[in-house]
């Protein structure tokens, strides 16, 4: 009996040594998850999230990089850069070998036991708030501004360029949500089966920033659709990613693929193509991109 007590002892001494463990994970990384303020050292910066590396050379900041993870291919000269790899699969090791003074990730940056650990290394480590808005993407910029010590004044005098498209952005979309035109986004093509959003998306937030609807109210997340679910959704337009056109030579080769020929916006050849990171990245340029598709939206 007693050494059944003594067993029970120390089993309930691992589990509470193991929930302190946790506790201090979820302190550390609560801390990670809200805080805007300026790092004390910003000098060797390792980025994974493409939108925040976008931002970071927007607000002429890139001589702070020291690497980048492979959605950060905007603008070209990203590529001189370090790669720790894709944003959802990074290595404790491999990103502490950089010996960087400051980490920054997107809300996707992962995987989860990854954060925890480099949490505990005295790294500072940054998860940027994301609002997939304008209004969103401005208060990101804000952000990292702040985390890399851009002066106010400097931050404003940028703001200010991307105010005006905000500006008309909002009224196309307001005027366009009134007869909201009905449109699906292609992330990319399996087999024959297009990869689409659905509620909860990138891609649901962006067609909405357009004033548009997304036909895709189903499901939730990226999902193959087949033929017959296209064809009753029957979106007046498609947009599509650059690499989701795929072996496809224009968007007249598009618009005759099988699952897509019989759509409306197939017919009417209001297939729009623009670079993934442009549409779906809420950086700098995915307010312009949103722009642009908004007027087309209005044009009929």
């Amino acid at each position: 009996m007693r050494m059944i007590i003594i067993y029970f002892k120390n089993e309930i001494n691992t589990i509470l040594k193991m929930r302190s463990f946790l506790i201090a994970i979820s302190f550390f990384t609560s801390l990670i998850l809200s805080d805007c303020n300026e790092a004390s050292d910003s000098s060797r910066t390792v980025i994974a999230g493409g939108s925040l590396t976008e931002i970071t050379y927007f607000l002429e900041q890139e001589n702070k990089l020291i690497a980048v993870d492979v959605t950060s291919n905007y603008p070209k000269k990203t590529r001189e850069l370090d790669s720790i790899g894709y944003v959802r699969a990074l290595s404790t090791e491999g990103l502490l070998s950089l010996s960087p003074t400051l980490i920054l990730g997107e809300d996707d940056m992962g995987p989860p036991l990854v954060i925890d650990q480099l949490a505990l290394t005295g790294v500072d480590i940054r998860i940027v708030p994301e609002e997939q808005t304008s209004e969103g993407i401005l208060s990101k910029i804000r952000c990292l501004s702040s985390i890399l010590g851009v002066s106010r004044s400097f931050q404003d005098q940028k703001i200010s360029l991307l105010a005006k498209d905000v500006n008309k952005l909002k009224k196309t979309a307001s005027k366009n949500s009134k007869n909201p035109k009905r449109v699906m986004l292609i992330l990319n093509m399996q087999g024959t089966s297009p990869i689409v959003a659905g509620r909860n998306t990138s891609g649901d937030s962006f067609i909405k920033m357009t004033g548009a609807k997304n036909v895709v109210t189903s499901f939730e997340g990226w999902k193959p659709v087949n033929s017959e679910a296209i064809i009753s959704y029957n979106p007046d337009y498609i947009l599509i990613t650059e690499r989701g056109m795929g072996s496809f030579g224009d968007i007249e080769s598009l618009s005759k693929e099988p699952s897509l020929k019989f759509t409306r916006a197939a017919k009417n050849k209001n297939i729009l193509s623009e670079d993934g990171m442009a549409m779906l990245g809420f950086g700098v340029r995915t307010l312009g991109t949103a722009l642009n598709f908004s007027k087309i939206f209005s044009e009929e």
